[in-house]
């Protein structure tokens, strides 16, 4: 397990897009040598376009720009959207494209699930969300609630070797000395935390298995897509009847029913050993976040389900500060206080009888998932470079 911790970090928390999006455009506008980013999904919206023209505008002025989207998330972008990058000098690379059968998108597995962005190697950031209007309030009642955090100090250099030693599967990458690294920025200790397919395919999941283990007092972890393994059940549970306040804030308002429902499966199992469940309700939660007795944070892009702890490539930030652990503390505190609901043994138990067989398969294949998954056939993943070409063979097999 990576122990690659950084002293002298400045942690910024980021909530929903309109935290983030702004504070992003803005360290891009303010590149001088270098932007990194790399994302699941980037759509041509009013966030997609906003992210376009600052990248456009920092080519332009000689920064060196590199973007990678992942193959599946970002299946298509006009002619109109890529053009006006491609033309500026921005290096647009697509994380495992594969060409649509009978119009479904195939490549759903192994999936670059990242949310990073490096400027000038002085500033990152880490999270879940996506360059695409879903994450602003204006979007409606289907807009999601996210988490990033902003970073300054040492552990900036961490996210940017992560986005180089990716762009090095396409061997067109910059030089490792093109900017020069910032100095201690505040109090914070921070780790980047990656989950690959190749060195580092349980880090995460350690990280997170560590941190429930040392808790004393309180854990709350809110997580879009909660299904996890046996091993994180069981440390879930231990806590719970050592005395640890144990909290999960999941989604109440499913963007993906079939997830909820897989996650309501395991409620009453961890509900008879004290963890506490809420729902929340006001919107999707598609945040990836966790707390632990106001010193531990994280926060980052994995979910707690197959997928990402067996699959996708992901990246969290571990951060050891109590004034940030608090404040992210306090924030879910509030969120379960005004926007969930608490789930009981009886709402939990509700038709049981015909869902206790499901739990019982559930954990036992969960239990063996992470074996199961690592045998499955895989091709090599690599970088594709964005062209219009490329782009008008695509569109043609679209639906």
């Amino acid at each position: 397990m990576n122990e690659c911790w950084r002293d002298g970090n400045r942690v910024e928390l980021l909530i929903n897009g309109e935290a983030f999006y702004p504070s992003v455009f803005q360290a891009i506008e303010e590149a001088r040598q270098e932007v990194l980013l790399e994302t699941f999904i980037l759509r041509d919206d009013k966030v997609g376009r906003g992210l376009r023209q600052v990248l456009i505008d920092a080519a332009q002025r000689g920064v060196r720009v590199d973007v990678i989207a992942d193959g599946y998330g970002t299946p298509d972008l006009d002619a109109s959207f890529l053009g006006g990058l491609l033309d500026a000098g921005v290096r647009l690379h697509l994380f495992d494209p594969q060409r649509p059968l009978l119009g479904m998108r195939t490549n759903l597995f192994r999936r670059l699930h990242r949310k990073h962005v490096v400027v000038d190697g002085q500033v990152g950031f880490v999270g879940g969300i996506n360059f695409c209007a879903d994450h602003l309030a204006d979007f409606g009642v289907m807009a999601k609630q996210d988490y990033a955090v902003k970073v300054r100090g040492p552990s900036v250099q961490d996210i940017r070797r992560a986005c180089l030693d990716l762009l090095a599967q396409y061997g067109d990458m910059p030089a490792a000395d093109a900017v020069h690294p910032g100095g201690p920025a505040g109090p914070c200790r921070a780790c980047l935390a990656i989950r690959d397919n190749l060195d580092r395919r349980t880090e995460i999941e350690q990280h997170y298995l560590r941190a429930i283990g040392r808790a004393r007092e309180r854990l709350v972890i809110a997580n879009a897509y909660f299904f996890p393994g046996y091993r994180l059940l069981r440390a879930l549970r231990d806590a719970a009847r050592r005395g640890v306040q144990v909290r999960l804030i999941l989604q109440g308002l499913p963007d993906m029913p079939l997830v909820r429902l897989c996650s309501k499966l395991l409620y009453d199992t961890l509900l008879r050993d004290g963890v506490e469940i809420y729902e929340y309700r006001d919107r999707p939660l598609h945040g990836k976040v966790a707390v632990m007795d106001r010193h531990w944070a994280t926060v980052g892009s994995s979910n707690l389900d197959p997928l990402s702890l067996s699959l996708n490539l992901e990246g969290n930030l571990l951060i050891e500060e109590s004034a940030f652990a608090s404040e992210l503390d306090d924030h879910l505190e509030h969120l379960a206080a005004s926007s969930c609901r608490r789930v009981t043994r009886q709402y939990a138990r509700r038709g049981y009888w015909w869902r206790a067989p499901l739990v019982f398969l559930s954990f036992h294949f969960l239990r063996h998932f992470p074996a199961i998954a690592g045998q499955l056939p895989a091709h090599r993943q690599v970088l594709h470079p964005a062209s219009l070409e490329e782009n008008a063979r695509q569109s043609q097999v679209q639906p």
